[in-house]
């Protein structure tokens, strides 16, 4: 079947399809004929990561690749469901085409949207009757319990502000996140790690909603503070080493000396760069 397949200088996605069904056949590749949904499924997650990956470092020949790892995984998946008489790749194209004509009401349909807001609001409006939700409930259940926890809180929360389940304004978010660090504190004191557990996670759901309040992305600034960290640190352990300490031994004093420091000089490098 191998031969069926014809070289080119320049392929489009017709071909890619087809060498999927040559890799997947008889006498194709032993690996690719072995794999199923489950076992590529976080192959899926890693090359979607990369896609971010190459956009943050803003490398176009990067997302080019990447974008295509992406998209190989989109038509093995479809191939494994073609060979079982399910659905095809053409399904999957035509599906996401006409979703988008259904949800675009203010582009093919009669609906006005001026502003981003009136066309997310006619997008959301179009989903909720298309997907059968009868309720913003039934709305957060549609949010996959698989995305990364920051994400979700955000948009659980995000979802019940829209129907006026919110607070006024950011203070009161600020207030329940010192209620949640109090109700954390008295679980600690009392040593049950169910209930250090839940609350612990009730801090973070109150962080996410201050998040959600000043418009700041939970996973990028908690992604930001662990690289500004790890940067600080690496002063740390750099300064420790120039000066004979030896961190394991030394005291949190001094260590925390050593952390101001490097605070100090990385807070000088950002302003000279913002400069």
């Amino acid at each position: 079947m191998a031969k069926e397949f014809v070289l080119k200088d320049k392929y489009n996605i017709d071909d890619l399809v087809a060498i999927i069904k040559v890799l997947r056949a008889p006498g194709g590749c032993p690996w690719d004929r072995e794999q199923t949904h489950e076992s590529i499924k976080k192959n899926f997650i890693e090359e979607t990561y990369e896609v971010v990956e190459a956009i943050n470092k803003q490398s176009t020949d990067m997302l080019r690749e990447e974008l295509g790892d992406v998209l190989l995984q989109i038509v093995l998946h479809s191939e494994m469901e073609s060979e079982n008489g399910n659905f095809s790749f053409d399904d999957v194209v035509n599906d996401i085409v006409q979703k988008l004509v259904v949800r675009h009401p203010h582009v093919f349909g009669e609906v006005v949207a001026n502003n981003t807001a009136e066309a997310l609001n006619s997008w959301d409006a179009v989903k909720l009757k298309t997907k059968g939700q009868k309720n913003q409930t039934e709305s957060m259940l549609s949010v996959p319990r698989e995305l990364p926890a920051l994400m979700r809180a955000q948009k659980i929360q995000h979802k019940a502000a829209k129907i006026g389940f919110d607070w006024d304004n950011v203070g009161g978010a600020v207030d329940k996140l010192y209620e949640e660090i109090d109700e954390l504190k008295t679980a600690m004191e009392q040593g049950k790690r169910f209930d250090i557990e839940d609350e612990f996670g009730d801090v973070l759901f109150s962080c996410v909603n201050i998040a959600r309040f000043i418009d700041v992305d939970s996973e990028e600034a908690l992604t930001a503070s662990t690289d500004k960290f790890m940067s600080r640190f690496s002063l740390v352990e750099q300064m420790a080493s120039e000066q004979g300490i030896d961190m394991k031994s030394s005291s949190i004093e001094e260590l925390d000396r050593l952390w101001d420091k490097a605070k100090k000089i990385k807070n000088s490098e950002k302003s000279v760069m913002e400069d």
